[in-house]
C-alpha cells in the first residue's frame, strides 16, 4: 500500500479555493457591468463638469467621484449644475442594484456549495493527479470503487445517473463524483483525464466504452485504459488494435466456474499479455501420475510455474527444480487455466 494521503483538509481548501476561483469566473459579466458603469460615468462626469465652476482636474478624479456616488458617501459638494445632479441619483442605483445582485448570487452559491454539487465535486476532482478514473458505478463498478479506496487509491467516478444509495457510499468514502455523461470531452477533462494514471470503463455498453477509451486516449496518450467488454472476441482485437485492457466478464468467470465444478482451488485470473493466468491449489493424489517428476519436469510440461511446495512437513516458495513431488504434496501452481487444467487430469 502507498503511503498516506494527504490529509482531507487540505485537498478540501484546495479544492474551496478552486471553486471559488471558477464561482469568479461565473460572475464576470456582473462586475464587468459594474465596471462599465464606473467607466461610462466617470467619463461623462468629467466631460460635463468642465463646463461648470468646479471642473474635476482629471479623468482619475472624475472616476473617484463617481466611485464615492455610487456607495453614497460623495466626497464633492452638492453641484449646482442639473446635469451633474442626476450622477447623484442615478450613479447609485445602477451601480449598486448590479453589484448586490450578482454579489448576493454570488454569496448564496459560496456558502451553500451543496446546492451546486457537481461544481464542487469538479473543483474537488481538479485536485487531483496521477489518480484513476472510473466511469460507470453499477454492481462491478462499485465492488472496484471499493477496493481502490482500500487500495488508497485517488479515484474520481463520473455516473450520469447514479442510485442514491451508491452516492451516500462514495460521499462517506470521500470520493468525487460527478454525474454527467462520460462520452463528452468536457466531462473527461472535468474529471482530470489529463492528468490521470488509468481510467477504467465499467459500463454495460461495449460500443459506448470503447467510445470513451478513444476520447480518453486522445486527450491524453500515455493512459492506461481498463475496458469491461461482454464479447470476448472484441475484447482481444481491442488489446491488439489499440493496447486497451479489455477484460471480458464471461472470459474472466468461466475458468472460475470450470474449476469450482472439478474442484480445484483457483483464483480468478489475471491477465499478463492479454492472456489470463491464474494461481492453483493442487493436492497430489495417490494415483497421480505427478508422483516422482521434478519440479522441472512439471513446469517444462505444462508450461506452467509452481511457486510453492509442501510436503513431508516443510513449505518451500518457489523449489529448486530437482526436487520431486511425492504423495500428499501440496503445489501451487501459477499458469494459464487450461494448463492448469491438463495437470489436474494428470492428478487423477
Amino acid at each position: 500500500m502507498r503511503g498516506n494521503k494527504k490529509p482531507s483538509f487540505f485537498r478540501s481548501l484546495r479544492a474551496s479555493w478552486r471553486d471559488t476561483v471558477l464561482l469568479f469566473r461565473e460572475f464576470r459579466l456582473p462586475l464587468f457591468v459594474f465596471l462599465g458603469i464606473l467607466f461610462a460615468g466617470g467619463v461623462s462626469y468629467h466631460t460635463l463638469s468642465q463646463s461648470t465652476d468646479s471642473p474635476t482636474q482629471s479623468l482619475s478624479e472624475a472616476l473617484y467621484t463617481v466611485l464615492t456616488l455610487i456607495f453614497l458617501q460623495p466626497i464633492q459638494p452638492y453641484p449646482k449644475s442639473w446635469y451633474l445632479q442626476i450622477f447623484y441619483f442615478l450613479m447609485p442605483l445602477l451601480g449598486l442594484s448590479v453589484l448586490a445582485q450578482g454579489l448576493t448570487e454570488f454569496g448564496i452559491l459560496f456558502f451553500n456549495r451543496r446546492a451546486r454539487n457537481k461544481e464542487w465535486q469538479m473543483a474537488v476532482a481538479s485536485t487531483y493527479h496521477k489518480h484513476i478514473i472510473l466511469v460507470g458505478l453499477g454492481h462491478l463498478g462499485t465492488r472496484v470503487v471499493t477496493l481502490l479506496r482500500d487500495l488508497d487509491e485517488d479515484t474520481v467516478v463520473i455516473e450520469i445517473a447514479p442510485r442514491p444509495d451508491l452516492k451516500s457510499l462514495l460521499h462517506r468514502l470521500d470520493i468525487p463524483l460527478i454525474e454527467d455523461d462520460a462520452t463528452r470531452e468536457e466531462v473527461l477533462l472535468a474529471a482530470g483525464v489529463s492528468r490521470a494514471k488509468a481510467i477504467m470503463l465499467l459500463t454495460q455498453n461495449d460500443s459506448l466504452n470503447l467510445e470513451m477509451a478513444l476520447k480518453a486516449r486522445k486527450i491524453n496518450p500515455g493512459i492506461q485504459v481498463i475496458v469491461r467488454i461482454f464479447d470476448d472476441e472484441f475484447a482481444d482485437s481491442l488489446q491488439k488494435q489499440f493496447g486497451f485492457q479489455a477484460f471480458s466478464a464471461t472470459g474472466l468467470a468461466a475458468p472460475i466456474f470450470a474449476a469450482t465444478a472439478a474442484g480445484i482451488d483457483m483464483t480468478p485470473p489475471i491477465s499478463i499479455e492479454g492472456k489470463p493466468h491464474t494461481l492453483a491449489k493442487i493436492l497430489v493424489s495417490p494415483s497421480s501420475h505427478l508422483i516422482d517428476k521434478t519440479i522441472n519436469q512439471i513446469e517444462e510440461q505444462f508450461r506452467v510455474s509452481v511457486v510453492f511446495l509442501q510436503q513431508n512437513g516443510q513449505m518451500v516458495f518457489h523449489p529448486e527444480g530437482g526436487l520431486k513431488v511425492v504423495e500428499g504434496s501440496t503445489l501451487a501452481i501459477f499458469g494459464p487455466p487450461g494448463q492448469i487444467h491438463q495437470i489436474v487430469n494428470e492428478n487423477h
